[in-house]
């Protein structure tokens, strides 16, 4: 590494810090669009949770490490020039560098709320509405088909009725579920 010999200490310093953080960065991104970034791979013996809850956001991580220093280094980097006074130069790079993280941060909690849990539970049926496909029986002395409509998709279950037979294109409301798999229903 000649060419940073010549630099003056801090810049530099600035350098040493820029060039692995950057590589560990594109570690990182690549590994993340690959899908193998499950965890940051270090195992702490401190909780750095700043919600307290089941957030994957840990204060103390090596993701953070990584975006602080690459905040940090890169602004010392680009204003060295700019900002003669080396002590404002290195205030005004841990200040961007924490920028980095409370980013990182902030776009994680958008990332999350984009999580939607849309697999079917049979509970979700309860007091909605549905149309019968095959007759049911009364009395629950059979079983028809309805279908209904769950989370914008429709499904095709078994239902009963306590009541009297219900036709095909008739229209029910969902009152009760019986061994985990049998609606039972009955006219609106």
């Amino acid at each position: 590494m000649e060419i940073l010999e010549n630099l003056e200490p801090l810049l530099k310093t600035f350098w040493f810090i820029a060039i692995p953080a950057s590589v560990i960065f594109i570690i990182q991104t690549v590994m993340t669009f690959i899908g193998a970034d499950a965890s940051d791979g270090l195992e702490a013996d401190f909780d750095g949770d700043l919600t307290g809850g089941d957030s994957p956001f840990q204060l103390f991580s090596l993701r953070n490490l990584i975006n602080f220093l690459l905040g940090f280094s890169w602004t010392g980097i680009s204003f060295y020039t700019t900002i003669s006074s080396r002590p404002l130069l290195i205030i005004l790079s841990l200040f961007v560098g924490i920028i980095f993280v409370f980013l990182f941060f902030i776009i994680i909690r958008q990332v999350q709320k984009l999580a939607e849990d849309n697999s079917f539970k049979i509970k979700n049926t309860l007091n909605k509405t549905a149309e019968v496909y095959l007759t049911i029986p009364g009395n629950k002395k059979g079983r028809g088909k309805i279908m209904i409509s769950v989370n914008g998709a429709f499904h095709e279950l078994d239902a009963m009725t306590e009541n009297d037979l219900i036709q095909s294109g008739s229209v029910v409301k969902v009152v009760k579920i019986e061994n985990n798999n049998i609606l039972i229903v009955e006219t609106i």
